[in-house]
């Protein structure tokens, strides 16, 4: 918790499919823990009421961000693990159906104000490949179109996905693994799971839509974080940029660095 604060991170999204690995007691422990350092959380909790619910940021210049967050069962989420009116757990998504995304659409709705921004946090898919389902995209764009989102932030990915942008919104299929420990284990070296983004989004404040997107590479090392060397960042562009080619988006490489 303390690399958190130091960090100065806001928001703690806690769907995703290791959350109750120590158990409902350890999720309970994890959201008292994360409270008390002042730490926002989304995507699961003691209750459904509290896993539903969205973390409410205030940056001070006016409007909001809201964080919605859920998780599919193609991430690895078991069925008991969704949280319920009595049980602990997490906002587990039933499918990725038109009346799922109603369901979000109204909870949006009710909070959302003009000026703020809504996220929509989703931890979905499997680990590796590229591939993204057309159920994914159809989902993505559902939120965008019916639930009001401005930014969608997917994740469970162990690399970075493509990058789309639908009706001027940002939607970011699988941002991949700023940090893990999962290095050493071999099997998926043709990913370079070693290599990360950090993703820094510009969103214009009255509508949403898509300013700015700039992504500093990184390289995972004893389970620290370098900075990636050109040849890798070049790497990272020439596969970030062919998997976003066929979702209408290009990706460049700018040298230097700020």
């Amino acid at each position: 918790v303390s690399c958190l604060t130091a960090a100065r991170i806001d928001c703690c999204v806690l769907a995703n499919n290791h959350v109750l690995d120590w158990g409902r007691t350890g999720l309970e422990e994890t959201l008292a823990t994360l409270q008390r350092a002042g730490l926002k959380t989304a995507g699961a909790g003691r209750e459904i009421g509290e896993a539903a619910a969205a973390a409410v940021l205030e940056p001070g210049r006016g409007g909001r961000v809201l964080v919605f967050a859920c998780a599919a069962r193609s991430s690895g989420v078991p069925a008991h693990w969704a949280a319920s009116a009595s049980r602990a757990g997490v906002n587990l998504l039933p499918d990725l159906s038109e009346a799922t995304v109603q369901r979000i659409a109204r909870q949006v709705h009710a909070l959302k104000r003009p000026g703020d921004i809504a996220v929509a946090s989703l931890h979905w898919g499997g680990n590796w490949g590229y591939r993204i389902p057309e159920a994914h995209r159809a989902f993505a764009q559902g939120l965008i179109d019916a639930a009001a989102i401005d930014l969608v932030h997917g994740h469970s990915s162990h690399h970075p996905l493509g990058i789309e942008v639908y009706r001027g919104k940002l939607i970011l299929y699988g941002c991949g693994d700023l940090l893990n420990d999962y290095e050493g284990i071999g099997g998926q070296e043709a990913f370079r799971g070693e290599l990360a983004l950090m993703y820094f989004v510009d969103l214009a404040a009255a509508s949403g839509r898509l300013a700015g997107l700039t992504m500093s590479p990184f390289r995972i090392r004893r389970f620290r974080l370098e900075r990636a060397g050109a040849t890798d960042a070049a790497w990272l562009q020439r596969t970030l940029d062919r998997e976003s080619a066929g979702l209408g988006c290009r990706v460049g490489l700018r040298t230097g660095r700020a």
